[in-house]
């Protein structure tokens, strides 16, 4: 005869699997402090950064001169370093930038500077020429090959406007719809993970030194959809957690809320991860192999951000959303019957491990329904004749109904 298996308890299994099945107990709501810390020594420092050290704006943005040639000369590849050297001897002035972009046949170096005048312009030409004598399509060294463009900063300018109007209409449309679909505290406390996002990466551009394009400015605005929805998945299970919440006293809105996010966090980590792999396949493929500067420039603000908007999902807007929760009466009323039902037991952390078999998911469950239980028998008067102190005291009846036995004289 098999002998029968004894399920594992949630105390015995191990801590990945608690982390994937929600029942990890981490505590992220109730060390919220710390993480206000952190949050606010980040902010200060990326908000420190971009008011003394500013940013890095690309050509599109302050304009200016590109040039560009064949990635190959006479003596085989063209050295970046010597590129730039040559620049600044032909111009007495230092190119903003030199980069090798495309691939294969089609591999050139990519030049930039300041606005050159025509006279600069075609001196730099000829002394890039002269010194290696990058081949043309036909395979022989041309000076034809070198091409060069003006940029204005006008375009960059009109990018920057359109991007904040999208901006504001943006935060706008996710105010109502959070307020609508959700509450409103749960509408501020995302709102204010969204303007960490964009602090935060903003931040780490200015300090970083990455080159601020249009494309930066795109990414951007793409980064706020993917910080929104990783934050509405968690604010959805913590609606769902807290549904009736008010009339229970086995967890607090803290609890509950802390709970939501052990049950998510794992989605939140895996979202992320598979969300960064086709931005490093932009990176790697994109930037590194194809030289393609504008697929750098998007997929390096996506990653920033992804990571950025993570964080904040987990660390901010949640413990945010419960301290504006608990400032409602109704909320710490709530609590103090939690803390008064527990100290009533004795020992508080007895009263939560007291919990069912089974998920924390489940135990909460449970609680739910005998609760309610209990609360609706509460409501119905018992009727004379049909509690069970009148079936303990009511005698046996006979056949017609009546008391059997002999009847008093």
């Amino acid at each position: 005869m098999a002998t029968p298996q004894t399920p594992t308890s949630p105390q015995r299994q191990g801590f990945f699997f608690r982390l994937y099945s929600g029942t990890g107990g981490l505590n992220i709501v109730g060390k919220r402090k710390w993480w206000y810390l952190v949050i606010a020594l980040m902010l200060a420092l990326c908000i420190g950064s971009m008011v003394t050290k500013g940013f890095t704006p690309g050509m599109d943005f302050v304009g200016g001169t590109q040039i560009q040639m064949p990635a190959k000369g006479e003596s085989g590849a063209i050295d970046l370093k010597r590129v730039k050297s040559v620049f600044r001897e032909s111009t007495g002035r230092d190119a903003t930038s030199a980069q090798r972009v495309g691939a294969g046949a089609g591999e050139s170096v990519l030049i930039r500077s300041v606005t050159l005048t025509n006279q600069e312009t075609a001196k730099v030409k000829a002394d890039l020429f002269d010194a290696f004598k990058p081949l043309g399509t036909d395979g022989q060294p041309s000076q034809a090959s070198i091409s060069d463009s003006k940029v204005s900063s006008t375009w960059g300018g009109e990018i920057s406007r359109k991007a904040l109007i999208a901006l504001g209409v943006f935060l706008v449309l996710v105010m109502i719809f959070l307020s609508v679909y959700f509450e409103r505290w749960m509408a501020i406390a995302a709102l204010a993970a969204l303007v960490y996002d964009i602090t935060v990466t903003a931040g780490i551009y200015s300090l970083v030194g990455f080159e601020v394009t249009p494309a930066t400015v795109i990414g951007l605005l793409t980064i706020l959809g993917y910080s929104l929805y990783d934050t509405v998945v968690v604010f959805d299970k913590v609606k769902e957690n807290t549904r009736g919440l008010l009339g229970l006293t086995r967890r607090n809105y803290a609890e509950t809320a802390n709970l939501a996010l052990n049950q998510t966090l794992m989605r939140s980590v895996n979202t992320s991860l598979t969300s960064l792999l086709p931005v490093l396949g932009l990176l790697i493929i994109g930037a590194g192999l194809l030289g393609v500067g504008t697929l750098k420039d998007l997929a390096l603000v996506q990653a920033v951000g992804i990571l950025t908007g993570t964080f904040s999902s987990i660390f901010l807007a949640t413990p945010l959303l419960v301290d504006l929760k608990m400032r409602d009466p109704r909320f710490k009323q709530q609590a103090a019957r939690v803390a008064a039902r527990r100290a009533k037991a004795g020992d508080a952390a007895a009263a939560m491990a007291a919990a069912p078999t089974g998920t924390d998911d489940q135990a909460l469950g449970t609680e739910l329904r005998r609760e309610k239980a209990l609360a609706a028998a509460a409501s119905v008067p018992a009727r004379p004749g049909k509690g069970p102190e009148s079936r303990r005291t009511r005698r046996p009846a006979g056949k017609a109904g009546r008391p059997t036995g002999k009847r008093g004289r």
